[in-house]
């Protein structure tokens, strides 16, 4: 067995999902919504699979997909961007991921990575040959600073990977941080290679600014974007790429021996998806919005304090302002035990040097499973 993986351990989000099952806990741990998906998306994958193509389709993606990705981040994100040369198609995000750090990567090269982190990241970079060099955000903020990124760029980066939204911490980071990065990255000459699946699940007004369109990055940056997050469907794993054509040539090689190409059916839903009135993404943003907003005055109500969340599926708990001697594995463990509530320690996202006071809870749910929840925690509160 590769020695990378045989040592691994079981994701927390199994773990913890298997606790809630164990327990018939209200999961608010694993980062998926409790509806279908939107109804129109999925009639149209349907119709695609009894009358459509069912054969092999192109290994860059049928042409109506990279089309629509080219006009949907024309209008929502300013890129103009060649569906031809510019834009490829992959089974989901992570497949994605590991295609452009294989084609990026060689053995010994630094890779620069923030904690904390998505749990899929360093064992990628690491099998692919790749150095962690990990930077380390903090709460209540969570912020990019010059001496955070310093703390972990080397003359010998070549790779950033880096999650805007981002995953746990619900940050969105400001311009001046993209900035400060993109300083970074071009004085080491490095390939910045975003995670941007949450690009359009932001809330109060914002709007995603894109890696590719940082002043210098335009020619160094990867573009990793999800449909399952874009329409709410995290089972469908259709991700695209975005990238200068001559980062494109190596991506695309990658790509093409690890999975080769994506189901065609759910690839025409996309494309049509991608194309849906802005009033829809708006909606969809609205009403997650307010879940957030539901979950958020519920848990401050019991004593628990949210921290921001600018985006994703997530609002994270800082147990430190209850009790700062409260452990966050500690205290999810618990609360699926006692209260049946299941959640994320943060502590789980950090390779080393873990924050452990800080517990992420998943609010894309329904009022009512919400609801259940916050009723659930209400005894944790009286035993508090």
């Amino acid at each position: 067995m590769n020695s990378i993986f045989a040592g691994l351990s079981t994701t927390v989000f199994e773990a913890m999902s298997q606790l809630a099952r164990q327990h018939g806990a209200v999961n608010l741990g694993q980062g998926f919504p409790d509806d279908p998906g939107p109804r129109d998306v999925r009639e149209k994958a349907a119709e695609a699979v009894l009358d459509g193509w069912n054969q092999y389709p192109p290994m860059m993606g049928v042409p109506e997909l990279r089309q629509a990705a080219a006009a949907h981040y024309r209008h929502w994100q300013g890129l103009e961007l060649d569906p031809t040369t510019e834009i490829m198609v992959t089974s989901g995000a992570t497949e994605a991921l590991a295609g452009a750090l294989l084609a990026l990567i060689e053995p010994g090269d630094e890779v620069v990575l923030f904690q904390p982190l998505y749990d899929a990241y360093l064992p990628l970079v690491r099998r692919a040959g790749g150095v962690p060099r990990l930077a380390r955000l903090t709460p209540p903020r969570w912020r990019l600073t010059e001496e955070v990124l310093a703390s972990a760029f080397t003359p010998k980066t070549r790779v950033v990977l880096f999650n805007n939204p981002h995953n746990p911490t619900g940050r969105v980071f400001e311009s001046e941080e993209l900035e400060l990065l993109a300083a970074f990255c071009r004085r080491s000459g490095a390939v910045l290679v975003a995670d941007e699946v949450w690009e359009h699940v932001v809330f109060d007004g914002r709007r995603h600014v894109s890696v590719l369109s940082l002043p210098g990055l335009r020619e160094r940056s990867v573009k990793i974007a999800s449909a399952g997050k874009i329409f709410g469907m995290t089972g469908w794993k259709v991700g695209m790429v975005c990238a200068a054509p001559e980062l494109m040539k190596g991506l695309s090689k990658a790509h093409q021996f690890l999975t080769f190409t994506t189901p065609p059916a759910l690839q025409h839903a996309v494309a049509y998806g991608l194309g849906k009135e802005p009033v829809w993404f708006e909606g969809m943003r609205a009403g997650l919005q307010r879940s957030r907003d539901r979950l958020a005055d519920g848990l401050a109500a019991l004593g628990l304090t949210p921290l921001p969340s600018a985006g994703t599926y997530f609002l994270n708990v800082d147990l430190a302002a209850l009790d700062p001697r409260l452990d966050d594995e500690a205290f999810c463990r618990d609360m699926v035990e006692r209260h049946g509530v299941a959640a994320i320690p943060v502590s789980a996202f950090y390779a080393r040097e873990a924050v452990t006071s800080v517990v992420r809870f998943c609010f894309a749910k329904t009022d009512a499973t919400l609801d259940e929840a916050l009723g659930r925690l209400e005894r944790l509160h009286r035993a508090a």
